[in-house]
This record gives structure tokens, C-alpha cells and sequence, in this order.
């Protein structure tokens, strides 16, 4: 075997290791997201990632995929439909050494990724039903469009736009999803008092909350360092190294902060700073030197603690603050390369331009900020079409005793935790018995 054969042999080998870390991340969000809620819809929080990812893989193979990466104009692709591949369907992606199945695997996990983000807005409220006809519009009309725009030769990659593995294409876009959804269902029952003041709903199982926050972290150095999608030079380390500095400066950050504004270390608020901060480092990755690297996710998950605070006392009821984690520190990390690119780094990728911070001046700050603009106006205005026609036709909501009931025995018969919540599978006494 000759070097280079082994060489793109073992290029196909990460990107199949990175693609199963990063669909992966559809356990994490299910232990996260179900431990962040109550009992009575665990099961239901839990089995939506499942639905989710399975109703995202069949519409980006048949039209996500193509608007994404196909030939087209500055704003989607046009060719490719259901994987066909012709010549320069997919050049976007050619300096990638790949296999084209493997490329879709590898990007399906990152679509699946931004909607089980925008899920976060309409957790424990949501129709089932809501799941399918959003889920799959989101994943056609909505995030390939960003895609493209960015990475599919669309017109922020042309401006040179550094988003190395999608701080503003996956996260940003779920989470201004979420915010949509968010402000459309209303908070849940009992979430406010009438005179606006929030009350404290808390997730029933903070171990699940820790493990999925696990979860995500490891499956993230899939989805950082497996963008680079090849292993012969070894900068995917690099990438691995600073994602996992942003990280770990975001959880000591956001516990600190917890401390000082509530006077609690609380835990849930440690493991939102470390997805806050690599939500932040996912942009900048491969843009910055490791000291930035600290610096930006320390910011995210300070931040992020402070405007889950805020949007809160603001009547904004996000179960799992999806806008804070990935919103906010989407727009944190997507900002950051602005100041903070490397000129040497910047060299190494061949996109964009080094940062203010290194003699760039406003140039590279300018189109990450239009980047983002652009992206958060678009994602906000069609999914506010999408979501405000399903809800004057089939409704969004749950009915309120749905809701007090809970959305596993209402929407699926059953519940997750049977022992504790059905008087049927509950011990007797022995009186009863």
C-alpha cells in the first residue's frame, strides 16, 4: 500500500469516527434535556431524539444535503437531490478526501445537532405532531440555507466568513429556532406568577443533566477536530486542544458566576457554561491561539449564566436556556475570530482574515458580524412563518391538561417512570393488597 492510499484511507476512517461522535451527541442532548425537565415528560424528551435524527437524516439525504453543499448561486445549492452526484455537484466539499457518503454522514450529525437545539424552545408544550412538520421544514428550508451560505460556496464563504464548525450554521440557527418557538407557545403552566415574576421549575434528575453535559463534551472533539477531515497533517490535534481549554474555562467560569449572583454553586449552571463555551470555541477553533481559546469560553460561559438570568425575568420561559447556551454563545464565538485570529492560523485554513486584536483592523470583524446578522434574520423570519402558519392551522400546544398530565401518557400512552407516576405500577400497602 502506498502512502497515499493510506493516507486517504485513514482520512476516511477519522471522518467515519467523527460522524458516530457526532451523531453520538443525540445521547447527550437526551439525557441533558430530559434531566433538565420533569418526570412526567422524560420519556418524551428523551424519544424525540430519535424522532428528530431520524426525520433529519431522510430530509437532508433528499434535499438538505443538496441545498447545502450542491452547485448553485450565492444563496443555495441546486443540484445533487437524494446523494446524485454529477460533475461539480459537490465541489464545495472536494478538498475534502472523502467518500461522498461519508461527507454526508459527517454533516447529517451537525443537522441533527441544530435541531435537537431548537427542540430546547419547545420542551414539555409541543404537539408531537409539531416534531414531524417542523422538523422536517427546519431541516429543508432553514438550516441548508445558512449552510450554504457559509461553507456551500454561498455568499458569506465568498466574503470569507470564519466559522470553522458552525458556531453561528448549527447553533446560532437551532437556537434563534427556539427563541421563535419559545415566544410562540408561551411559557409553561406555572412558570410565572401574575406579576410576571418566574418560579423555579427544576429538571428531575441533575446526574442525567452532568451525563449528557459529558457526552456532548466528548462528542465535540468530533465535531471541532473532525471538521478537519483529515489526519495527515495533524491539525486536528490543534483544534482538539483548544476546544478542550474552551471548555474547561467555561465551566470554572460559569460555577464562579453562579456563586456570585445567586450565592449558589450550582451544577446545571456548571455544565450550561461548558456547552456555552464550546458552542463559542466551535467557530474560532481553528482560528485562535490557546490562551484566546480560554479567553473565549470563560466569556460564553460566564455570559451565558447571566442572560439565562435575564431572559427569564424578561417572561422568556427556554426550559433548557437553548437561546443562552447556543444563541448567545453562538454569537460570542462567531464574533471572537474578529478580534482574536491567529495570522499563522489564518494561514494554515486559507479563510478570512487575522483579527483585529493582530493588526487585521475591522475587515474580518465586519463580515463575522454581517455573518451573523444575516444568519439570526433569516433563521428568525422563516421560522416564525413556519411556526405562526402551524399555529392557526394544526396548533402548536398541548391542551393545559395534556400539559398538567404530562406529555408521556398524553402523547405516548405511557410514562417514563411508571413506578413513580402511574397508580397502576405504584407498591400497595398491604391493606390494599
Amino acid at each position: 500500500m502506498d502512502e497515499k492510499t493510506l493516507t486517504l484511507g485513514l482520512d476516511a476512517l477519522w471522518v467515519m469516527l467523527s460522524a458516530v461522535l457526532v451523531i453520538g451527541m443525540q445521547a447527550g442532548f437526551a439525557l441533558l434535556e430530559a434531566g433538565s425537565t420533569r418526570m412526567k415528560n422524560s420519556g418524551h424528551v428523551a424519544g424525540k431524539q430519535i424522532l428528530s435524527f431520524a426525520l433529519a437524516s431522510l430530509a437532508f439525504w433528499a434535499f438538505g444535503f443538496a441545498i447545502t453543499f450542491g452547485a448553485g448561486n450565492g444563496f443555495i445549492g441546486t443540484e445533487g437531490w437524494f446523494l446524485k452526484e454529477g460533475k461539480g455537484t459537490f465541489d464545495s466539499l472536494s478538498w475534502a478526501n472523502v467518500p461522498l457518503e461519508l461527507k454526508f454522514l459527517f454533516q447529517l450529525g451537525f443537522a441533527g445537532v441544530s435541531l435537537a437545539i431548537a427542540w430546547g424552545g419547545f420542551a414539555e408544550r409541543a404537539k408531537l405532531s409539531v416534531y414531524f412538520l417542523f422538523g422536517t421544514m427546519f431541516t429543508i428550508a432553514i438550516y441548508p440555507v445558512i449552510g450554504h451560505w457559509v461553507w456551500g460556496g454561498g455568499w458569506l464563504g465568498k466574503m470569507g466568513m470564519q466559522d470553522f464548525a458552525g458556531s453561528t450554521v448549527v447553533h446560532l440557527q437551532g437556537a434563534i429556532a427556539a427563541l421563535v418557538a419559545t415566544v410562540l407557545l408561551g411559557p409553561r403552566i406555572g412558570k410565572f406568577n401574575k406579576d410576571g415574576t418566574p418560579n423555579v421549575i427544576p429538571g428531575h434528575n441533575q446526574v442525567y443533566t452532568v451525563i449528557g453535559g459529558l457526552i456532548l463534551w466528548i462528542g465535540w472533539f468530533g465535531f471541532n477536530a473532525g471538521s478537519t477531515m483529515a489526519v495527515g497533517d495533524g491539525f486536528f490535534g490543534y483544534v482538539a486542544l483548544t476546544t478542550n481549554l474552551a471548555a474547561a474555562a467555561g465551566a470554572v467560569a460559569a460555577i464562579l458566576t453562579a456563586k456570585i449572583l445567586v450565592g449558589k454553586a450550582d451544577i446545571p449552571a456548571m455544565v450550561n457554561g461548558v456547552l456555552a463555551a464550546l458552542v463559542a470555541i466551535t467557530a474560532a477553533c481553528a482560528f485562535v491561539e490557546p490562551w484566546a481559546a480560554v479567553v473565549i469560553g470563560a466569556v460564553a460561559g460566564a455570559l451565558t449564566f447571566w442572560t439565562s438570568i435575564y431572559f427569564e425575568r424578561k417572561g422568556i420561559d427556554d426550559p433548557i436556556y437553548a437561546f443562552s447556551v447556543h444563541g448567545i454563545a453562538g454569537i460570542i464565538g462567531t464574533i471572537s475570530t474578529g478580534f482574536f485570529a491567529s495570522p499563522r492560523l489564518v494561514e494554515i485554513t486559507g479563510i478570512g482574515k487575522a483579527g483585529l486584536f493582530y493588526g487585521g483592523g475591522f475587515d474580518q470583524l465586519i463580515v463575522q458580524t454581517v455573518g451573523v446578522l444575516g444568519a439570526a434574520v433569516y433563521v428568525a423570519a422563516v421560522s416564525f412563518v413556519i411556526l405562526y402558519a402551524m399555529k392557526k392551522t394544526v396548533g402548536l400546544r398541548v391542551t393545559a391538561e395534556q400539559e398538567i398530565s404530562g406529555l408521556d401518557i398524553s402523547e405516548h400512552g405511557s410514562y417514563g417512570y411508571p413506578e413513580q407516576l402511574d397508580p397502576a405500577y405504584q407498591p400497595k400497602t398491604l391493606a390494599q393488597q
